[in-house]
């Protein structure tokens, strides 16, 4: 019983702790590098784990391989590169605003395509989980403020954060009919919407390079090291939950339930020594009521 919820929000919590890990990565690597490294790394645990359980050879339907094979192209490959551009464009508060259009974006089109039907209890219970978490990553604070830039810089990060949360609504949707009264598992899932975004991730770097060569960037050690813990909870796990929550719960709940990311990680917050606000609290409760709906819907 609530199978999907439980993983989306334990999702949410990984993605709260690698994204404090990326922030400091994304510093060092382009978005593109930095997500290629971190998918090779993320297929490389899910293959030795279908290794360990013994299902490397399994028959899956080829409607849902298809589905999941445009899901991780659509929501991976172009999704998350775009969010990782946004992100260097107008900062990390003002991506994970736009990033809240994810949601309703899969809710709606869920409604069309797959007809998944929710109760006005389940309607509510998303509009409080996202206006707590638009209260929180709306707020201004010195360190984490709007990144200064030209209009230009600023149309051009807008227009990739609605790349990125169409891309997720969209892979999310796909997932969801993929998964849903399917035989998939969630972790063969993962491996091959995670292949197929690594595909596109490939080709969109080496179109970038022929374009506009990258600079050679100074990869050590400690810096793949920091990537293989980042890649093990927030792509390896987290996207494993994510197909499990997809599986076992309507796209439009599961995907407010993934993004709770911003409130998981105010307790993180205060665990390195930064300061939490009254405001966030508040939003952060507002959040709750809201996941508690959904779980009451």
């Amino acid at each position: 019983m609530f199978q999907g919820e439980i993983a989306a929000l334990s999702a949410a919590g990984l993605w709260a702790f690698a994204t404090l890990m990326f922030g400091r990565l994304g510093k060092q690597l382009s978005p593109l590098v930095l997500n290629l490294i971190k998918g090779s790394m993320a297929v490389g645990f899910i293959v030795l784990t279908l290794a360990i359980r013994q299902q490397l050879l399994v028959s899956l339907p080829m409607g849902s391989v298809w589905l999941l094979l445009i899901s991780g192209v659509v929501g991976i490959g172009l999704g998350d590169t775009a969010y990782f551009a946004t992100v260097n464009a107008l900062g990390a508060r003002q991506a994970l605003l736009l990033e809240m259009l994810a949601p309703p974006m899969a809710a709606v089109m869920s409604l069309v395509f797959l007809q998944e039907r929710l109760s006005v209890l389940a309607w509510l219970g998303m509009a409080l989980t996202l206006v707590g978490i638009v209260w929180v990553v709306s707020e201004r604070s010195p360190r984490t403020g709007a990144v200064s830039q030209s209009k230009t810089g600023l149309a051009r990060g807008i227009s990739f954060g609605l790349v990125a949360a169409l891309g997720q609504s969209i892979g999310s949707v796909l997932s969801r009919a993929a998964l849903a009264d399917t035989v998939v598992d969630p972790l063969w899932s993962s491996l091959l919407r995670l292949s197929a975004g690594l595909i596109c991730i490939g080709g969109l770097l080496l179109w970038r390079v022929k374009s506009q060569p990258l600079d050679n960037p100074a990869i050590s050690g400690r810096l793949l090291g920091g990537v293989a813990i980042a890649a093990f909870f927030g792509t390896y796990l987290a996207i494993w939950l994510q197909q499990i929550a997809l599986k076992y719960s309507p796209a439009g709940i599961a995907q407010s339930l993934l993004a709770t990311s911003p409130i998981m990680v105010l307790p993180m917050a205060l665990v390195i020594g930064e300061r939490v606000t009254v405001r966030a609290v508040g939003g952060a409760s507002i959040a709750l009521g809201g996941v508690w709906l959904l779980f009451r819907r």
